[in-house]
């Protein structure tokens, strides 16, 4: 095959998004004849696609010099752009402000507006985002998407409103920011971008709508990003994100065994080329360990999460949890949390599993004072999925606290959120806490129907741990709901006459949480004793088996 003909197959491959193939006639009619500016935009756009960072950096490189050489320089901008913010997007920052210095030092001396002008906006919007500058960000993005539209550029256009929605979103103006990705997702949608454009584009949305708990809009994208994947079977680029994105969504809906096998895919796909996707996957797996009580693998891959950057926080504070490694769970949640200031997104991610956490220790004064920041943070996003969090934070607490009566509707509130986004694992939790605090009101009847329904759950989800705590419960009489089922272990080796070293040996807890679960014991039971809450227990049968 000749140049010309090696060349023109290449074009039409890459017409038909057939990218390994074009990437592959491309590489060969470049080692027959240097390719021209155009092919070597090309190159690099199938380089990217299929995953090859070396060829495409190169090719863009030899495409601006090339365009310098020409004098072209609003097209050299270009190159510079497209090289500094996939540097930008690798984390190497240094690079990439190079490049767009470099592409801005271009355009100094060019005559009026050019869109490039518009691209090079976009990394400062970004950066002004990082800085927490959100108002600012939204100013220069809609300044970009501005100049998108007088130069008729749909990229640019599409790529500004949604960094202008994201910069919304960030500044608790989340129906103007989410309206805004939608606009940018409609021309994603009706296929009106640039291959790079569009998966970069589709990736920032999903994750800005799972950032803001916006469930449905991150499901209805990520079925869309799917098919776009599947379209183009040789692309490697977007793929590994999108099984990331889809493990999540099927986690949520329960679906535990796809979403394990998604999150794999999704780490080998991303392991040689983005590794915070790989570190994304990893945390999805282990999180589908955890919940099905498969604790060795959850621990191996929450370690691997973090070994390639990601905060491990909250699975491995709730594995803990599930070990019976209270105090653990509890000084790595502190410390999470701790760190996490300032940082709302990743404070209401932590706190439901601070709640739960302090509430195992004893800590029903820190618990509330959480559920209170969780609850000021449902009313700052707007989101059903954070209102049903913290409804359910205090029906926990509320619960903890004596008062069944206000835990049933604070749980009622948080179930009905749960149903409206098919969430069976988060149900099945609400309705054994709404089987407890039955209990406390003493509808045994009302607590048998939630406890059956929420095994029922657990059991087809494979939720081990919930089975086995269940099963726990019911190996109490039901004469003193109030007490939690860790303040009913303590109590039982109280009246085992087990020292306080002794309790926290065996449940592997320190002495000062064994201390406080007494003290919330002996207030719940209105006792002042070990002697009294012993008489008390004995009285009351509460270790029989029913």
């Amino acid at each position: 095959m000749t140049n010309d003909a090696t060349l023109e197959s290449a074009r039409e491959r890459y017409a038909r998004r057939a990218w390994a193939d074009a990437f592959r006639r491309f590489t060969l009619a470049d080692r027959e004849r240097a390719l021209e500016v155009k092919d070597l935009e090309r190159l690099a756009v199938t380089a990217y696609l299929v995953g090859d960072d070396d060829v495409y950096f190169a090719a863009l490189e030899r495409a601006y010099h090339a365009c310098v050489e020409a004098d072209e320089a609003a097209r050299a901008a270009r190159c510079g752009f497209w090289l500094g913010l996939h540097l930008m997007l690798k984390g190497e920052a240094g690079h990439a402000t190079g490049w767009f210095a470099r592409a801005h030092r271009l355009l100094e001396h060019a005559e009026g507006e050019r869109v490039e002008h518009g691209y090079l906006l976009l990394p400062v919007a970004e950066q002004q985002i990082a800085t927490a500058a959100y108002a600012t960000a939204e100013s220069t993005a809609a300044h970009a998407a501005a100049i998108g539209e007088r130069f008729r550029d749909a990229d640019l256009v599409a790529c500004a409103r949604h960094v202008q929605g994201r910069a919304l979103l960030l500044n608790r103006q989340v129906r103007r920011g989410l309206a805004l990705l939608d606009e940018a997702m409609v021309a994603v949608a009706a296929r009106e971008l640039s291959p790079i454009m569009t998966g970069l584009i589709y990736c920032s949305v999903i994750d800005a709508c799972q950032q803001m708990y916006a469930v449905d809009r991150a499901r209805e994208w990520t079925s869309a990003l799917a098919r776009w994947c599947d379209e183009q079977p040789e692309m490697i680029a977007f793929t590994g994100v999108c099984r990331v994105h889809r493990a999540e969504i099927m986690r949520l809906h329960g679906a535990w065994s796809d979403a394990l096998d998604e999150a794999r895919q999704a780490c080998e796909r991303c392991r040689q080329t983005n590794r915070q996707a790989a570190a994304a996957a990893l945390y999805e797996e282990a999180e589908v360990h955890r919940l099905r009580g498969e604790f060795t693998a959850a621990e191996a891959a929450y370690r691997n999460a973090s070994l390639w950057g990601l905060e491990p926080q909250p699975g491995l504070a709730l594995l803990r949890l599930a070990q019976g490694r209270t105090d653990a769970a509890a000084a790595a949640i502190r410390r999470a949390l701790v760190a996490s200031a300032g940082d709302e997104v990743q404070r209401s991610r932590l706190l439901p599993a601070y709640v739960e956490i302090m509430l195992a220790v004893g800590d029903t004064v820190e618990a509330r004072r959480a559920c209170g920041e969780l609850e000021a943070l449902a009313g700052r996003f707007e989101a059903d999925v954070v209102r049903g969090l913290a409804a359910q934070a205090r029906g926990e607490v509320e619960l903890a606290e004596g008062d069944a009566q206000s835990a049933l509707a604070s749980l009622r509130d948080a179930a009905h959120a749960w149903e409206r986004i098919d969430a069976p694992y988060l149900t099945a939790r609400v309705r054994m806490l709404q089987g407890l605090a039955c209990r406390a009101l003493g509808d045994e009847d009302g607590a048998a129907l939630e406890l059956e329904a929420a095994y029922a759950s657990f059991q087809a989800l494979g939720a081990a741990p919930d089975l086995a705590g269940i099963d726990a419960l019911a190996r109490y009489a039901p004469h003193a709901p109030q007490l939690t089922p860790r303040e009913l272990q303590v109590l039982r080796l109280v009246s085992a006459g087990k020292s306080n070293k002794a309790i926290a040996a065996e449940l592997s807890l320190s002495e000062k949480t064994v201390d406080r679960h007494l003290n919330n014991i002996f207030m719940k039971l209105d006792v002042s004793s070990r002697t009294a809450a012993t008489a008390y227990a004995y009285r009351h049968r509460l270790f029989t088996p029913v």
